[in-house]
């Protein structure tokens, strides 16, 4: 039988761990509810009522936060209910509030919690919930990923015209049927364009991860449609289309895929890909953001 201080030690124990839970790994937490209390703790945090947009900038994209305007306030992600910092070298671990020259705000979230992690769909979304709840109306979402396309060389943007999710999860609980056609806005995709003519696109295919694909999964994306693979972006896009708001996706094509790529895959190319782009990438995003 266990003594009385190892009693008072496991239950300390649980107490702790109880703390750390975080609320969207409840079940019977509304995710929804912890949204709003997140987007209630921003506001009171930036000062800032309403954000019009919303931004996830993935590897190589981060830049495009300091060139859209002027920053109101910066907020660490740990310190809002239901966000954590990101593991995944490259991005970053904040929560930013920017006045953009037209007089909107723009709200770009630097905590992305990915599929691969094995906290649950809540937790993924959960920035961009949080998003909907600040008032923002137009989602953008960017990643880093491989390509199929032989013809797009590493370093080129590529706008997401629909994806394939095969990570056989949703975002969507319950009997709750979304219509995912026109999911990545035509209409945000032709006025990146008039930005730069010579955007391609292409559909986005999600994995789970972490592992990177096999050649014969980057075929059969490819004889499913698919151009570019990645572990991010599917699940959010779902959410941002539940809650009503706009969604332009972006692509950084930081490799060819494997297989077509002849050499090994590593973080580590994917990373110095999104260095080598940046400044020219996250240009591109801010001039296209001024024009939202």
């Amino acid at each position: 039988m266990p003594s009385i201080w190892g009693l008072i030690s496991t239950s300390r124990s649980t107490a702790r761990l109880k703390t750390m839970t975080n609320p969207l790994e409840i079940h019977s937490n509304s995710p929804f509810e912890i949204a709003k209390q997140a987007a209630d703790q921003i506001r009171e945090a930036t000062g800032i009522e309403t954000h019009d947009i919303a931004l996830t900038l993935g590897s190589g994209w981060a830049k495009a936060a300091d060139l859209i305007g002027e920053e109101v306030a910066s907020v660490p992600a740990k310190d809002i209910i239901g966000f954590s910092a990101p593991v995944v070298e490259g991005h970053v671990a904040s929560i930013r509030s920017i006045k953009l020259p037209s007089g909107k705000y723009a709200l770009v979230l630097g905590a992305r919690t990915h599929f691969y992690e094995g906290h649950g769909v809540r937790r993924v979304v959960h920035g961009v919930r949080t998003a909907a709840a600040t008032g923002a109306k137009t989602m953008i979402l960017t990643n880093g990923c491989g390509g199929i396309k032989e013809t797009w060389k590493p370093g080129t943007p590529v706008l997401i015209s629909d994806h394939i999710n095969l990570t056989a999860a949703s975002p969507l609980e319950g009997p709750t049927f979304i219509d995912l056609t026109d999911l990545y806005s035509k209409r945000l995709r032709e006025l990146a364009r008039t930005v730069d003519a010579s955007l391609d696109e292409g559909v986005y295919a999600q994995f789970t991860g972490p592992h990177y694909e096999t050649p014969a999964e980057v075929q059969m994306v490819k004889h499913m449609g698919g151009h570019l693979v990645g572990m991010s972006t599917a699940l959010e896009a779902i959410a941002a289309r539940q809650a009503g708001m706009e969604i332009l996706g972006f692509s950084l094509m930081t490799n060819l895929a494997a297989g077509i790529q002849k050499t090994p895959l590593s973080h580590a190319e994917v990373l110095e890909a999104g260095r080598e782009a940046e400044p020219r990438i996250s240009a591109l995003l801010a001039a296209i953001i001024k024009k939202i």
